[in-house]
């Protein structure tokens, strides 16, 4: 009983952080609401977080973590940047919440097991938070799927924008693929999980989302075939089906991956390239060269970067760039070593869709939901911590009566 009550609290600390990082820019919603008021609601969920992290683990028992040790690590070149005040007080602020964020993961570090617990936790909070998608597209079509955004959807309860619904929609759909390969779920819970995601990752256009979950998908389903039927059989299934559905729909495919651009536009990646030129050409210190400019909103020149990479590199200097990049090296390297399964296959699937989505999107250098994504992968690839073995209390022996008379004698 007392072990239900600790998964639960563990479970609402990890939807705490879910909340936390689905941030406070995005579209209009129904109801107006304040940024300030949505900026108290997702740093009081982070502050919430902690506590309940803690109150379950008071005694402060922690997992010896690569990854969140690399990620303590990214603090140093963020506060030292930060302190410079370039990017104004909020860059101290975006210090506090990394280290709470971090700290938290610590505290949490200690269920980390090798099992599909935080795999099922992810996949519950991000599904509850495309079903208030779903109840915003329903409740004003309009407002969920606005001109201002091309006609794709957004979030209409809650500001979230077309790239984030993508995001959360291809990485449950992917982990509950996964699942249902490997037994751990009906084919009812997976239909009810999978096909209204699907919807929405296509009503969001979002070909970075799309992309992720067919790699990552096949990256990881590939790390099963030698060992298992079902993978073996899906995978020659999704091969025939894509091939088919290619053929037959290949105008209906390229007009929405085009999403009514032009090949020249789509050769810029959507404009993003030119920010990137002038960020990679802007002047900078030897100190912003190694620390870079401090934690900022991930933009230059009013305009969002949109690469974790180029991100990072302002924000944080070289110095963040390479303990990112040892992030994602060390998480796929000890992914490589582990034997075949599941809980490997769903590590593979997060960590090759978080190196595919860097490329268009920011995140990895601070509290998001892509560092959330790697904190399920490395508790996936955590091996059990092995069972204490209980003292034997220690039983008296008894003297025979008969004994103790003759010692006394």
């Amino acid at each position: 009983m007392a072990a239900d009550h600790t998964s639960k609290i563990v479970g609402t600390a990890w939807g705490l952080l879910i909340l936390n990082t689905l941030g406070s820019a995005g579209a209009k919603t129904i109801i107006p609401l304040p940024r300030s008021l949505i900026q108290m609601a997702t740093m009081g969920a982070l502050v919430a977080a902690f506590v309940l992290a803690l109150a379950v683990n008071l005694r402060l028992h922690i997992r010896a973590s690569a990854f969140v040790f690399l990620l303590t690590l990214l603090l140093v070149p963020s506060v030292i940047s930060s302190a410079n005040l370039e990017s104004g007080f909020g860059a101290l602020f975006r210090c506090t919440r990394l280290a709470l964020f971090v700290g938290t993961l610590w505290l949490l570090s200690r269920w980390w097991d090798g099992s599909l617990t935080f795999v099922r936790h992810h996949i519950r909070m991000y599904f509850a938070v495309l079903g208030s998608v779903a109840a915003g597209l329903m409740i004003s079509p309009g407002a969920a799927m606005p001109e201002l955004y091309g006609g794709r959807l957004v979030g209409a309860l809650w500001p979230l924008t077309p790239p984030q619904i993508g995001q959360y929609a291809a990485v449950i759909i992917g982990l509950t693929v996964l699942l249902l390969l490997g037994r751990r779920t009906t084919r009812g819970s997976a239909a009810v999980v999978i096909v209204p995601a699907l919807v929405l990752l296509a009503l969001t256009h979002t070909r970075t989302a799309t992309l992720g979950l067919l790699i990552g998908l096949v990256l990881a389903i590939g790390s099963l075939v030698l060992t298992s039927a079902a993978a073996r059989r899906f995978f020659a299934w999704a091969v025939l089906c894509a091939t088919v559905t290619a053929v037959a729909f290949s105008s209906a495919l390229q007009a929405w991956f085009l999403r009514g651009q032009s090949k020249e536009n789509l050769s810029s990646l959507t404009g993003r390239a030119k920010v990137w030129d002038a960020l990679l050409a802007a002047p900078r210190t030897t100190s912003e060269y190694l620390f870079g400019m401090g934690l900022g909103d991930k933009s230059f020149g009013g305009l969002p970067i949109d690469n974790s990479w180029l991100a990072v590199y302002h924000e944080q200097g070289l110095t963040g760039t390479a303990i990112v990049a040892a992030i994602i090296i060390v998480l796929g390297g000890v992914a490589l070593l582990r034997p075949p399964s599941l809980s490997r296959a769903c590590a593979i699937f997060l960590i090759s869709y978080c190196a595919i989505a860097s490329y268009t999107e920011a995140g990895l250098g601070d509290a998001s939901p892509y560092l959330l994504h790697l904190t399920v992968a490395a508790s996936l690839l955590a091996t059990p911590a092995a069972a204490t073995p209980l003292a034997t209390p220690e039983v008296p022996r008894r003297i025979p009566q008969w004994a103790r008379r003759s010692e006394v004698t």
